[in-house]
């Protein structure tokens, strides 16, 4: 077996993702194929960057929702049926599950955002603590598997998705850094980057989401299932005790309440969180598009260029898409204009009655829009889709509360 140089090399960055509608079939119309058997069998080898066959690589696309959950399982159930399928069908559920989770349980973002502050300020006061980030998130801890993560991370902006579970039990259990900073690390770098997702799932690792349940990162399981690049034996810590934080209180109701808009002057905002507005069914007449095609701020600290580039050109696709659906123009911010700014001149200018924007789950999206349009006086409704109104109601404790019912869900929005 070949030995594993001590400083690995850069990662090759492959062609960069594009945010549009076709470029997102185009990638599920070629991972199809090996969606059944191949998938179950391949799905947790890593091979590094720009080897990642055995994934989809489609979730870019369907955080933005350039490319719907649906698109995605209609097109696999029809090829393959459920049992074929499974593994991968459940791994699209898995993104609802975490999305519906934390709208049940808002506390912990708010608790994740609140913790992150902190953490963030103690880097600038803390040197010992700053030195390890440092080294961490620049791929300079001389563990050579974690290092080439972080390196693949900020260069190619993806992680194979077990390679984020690795990553994140070092952090969290090797390293003993907090995991707040990882998580940051991980939603400012990731071009698929979902607050739920992405913090529901470094919560799982660290032993928050099923509490006292954590991930554990073995050097044998990193090795088989790298293909022998790495063989981190004796690097890392042998038990992982879970993290421990204040009881989070009761889950808060869902509500999917689609208040009629008849007789009243609506506004169609498009954000990050749907950028496949032209394809919802029963809305109202529309009196004006907004895109609100600027980034959102993340963090405290800046994310990646291309992240920001990524979201704000599938912004531009929606409103593209929208303009000739609904047959209307759609304004954007102008140059050097805020968003927020700019969402309150437009419905001031077509004197709306409401804005309307798709579901705002849990995240900077929805602080950053909700809190426009506070500020401005606005009347804002949030349109669920008919898939995260089946899904979400069932991600009320473990997955296992949704995956017995994905049979059911399936059949309920017709997808088989």
């Amino acid at each position: 077996m070949t030995p594993v140089a001590l400083t690995p090399p850069r990662p090759r960055e492959p062609d960069a993702p594009a945010a549009t509608y076709d470029h997102a079939f185009q990638r599920l119309e070629a991972f199809l194929p090996l969606a059944g058997k191949t998938y179950a069998q391949k799905r947790n080898f890593d091979f590094g960057a720009g080897k990642h066959d055995g994934v989809s690589g489609l979730s870019p696309w369907l955080r933005h929702r350039l490319l719907l959950e649906t698109d995605v399982l209609k097109g696999v159930l029809v090829r393959y049926g459920f049992n074929a399928a499974e593994k991968f069908v459940q791994e699209v559920f898995w993104r609802g599950y975490f999305k519906g989770w934390l709208e049940h349980r808002p506390e912990v973002w708010k608790r994740y955002r609140s913790n992150l502050v902190g953490q963030l300020q103690a880097l600038e006061r803390d040197a010992n603590l700053t030195k390890r980030y440092d080294e961490a998130v620049q791929g300079q801890t001389g563990i050579a598997c974690f290092d080439a993560w972080a390196e693949e991370l900020v260069h190619t902006n993806y992680l194979h998705n077990h390679a984020r579970m690795w990553f994140a039990s070092i952090w969290i259990f090797t390293l003993k850094l907090p995991w707040e900073l990882g998580a940051d690390f991980f939603l400012r770098n990731l071009l698929d980057g979902d607050p739920a997702s992405n913090t529901c799932s470094w919560r799982w690792v660290g032993g928050l989401h099923t509490v006292g349940k954590t991930y554990l990162a073995r050097p044998s399981n990193i090795e088989d299932y790298t293909g022998g690049r790495f063989q981190p034996a004796g690097q890392l810590a042998i038990d992982a005790v879970p993290l421990i934080e204040p009881d989070l209180g009761a889950r808060v109701p869902l509500s999917f309440d689609n208040p009629d808009l008849a007789g009243q002057r609506v506004g169609l905002l498009m954000t990050v969180e749907d950028c496949a507005v032209h394809r919802i069914d029963g809305l109202p007449r529309l009196h004006g598009l907004f895109a609100w095609n600027q980034p959102i701020a993340r963090s405290l600290k800046p994310t990646a260029p291309a992240v920001d580039a990524f979201g704000c050109a599938a912004v531009d696709q929606a409103a593209q898409a929208a303009e000739v659906h609904f047959d209307l123009s759609c304004t954007r911010p102008e140059v050097d204009e805020q968003a927020a700014d700019a969402l309150s001149r437009w419905a001031a200018d077509q004197r709306l009655d409401c804005i309307l924007t798709p579901k705002l789950p849990q995240g900077p999206t929805r602080r950053a829009v909700l809190s426009a349009v506070s500020e401005n006086g606005l009347s804002c409704v949030e349109l669920a889709r008919d898939y995260d109104q089946a899904v979400w109601p069932h991600a009320k404790a473990g997955f296992f509360g949704l995956k017995k019912k994905i049979p059911s869900v399936i059949a309920e929005l017709g997808l088989l």
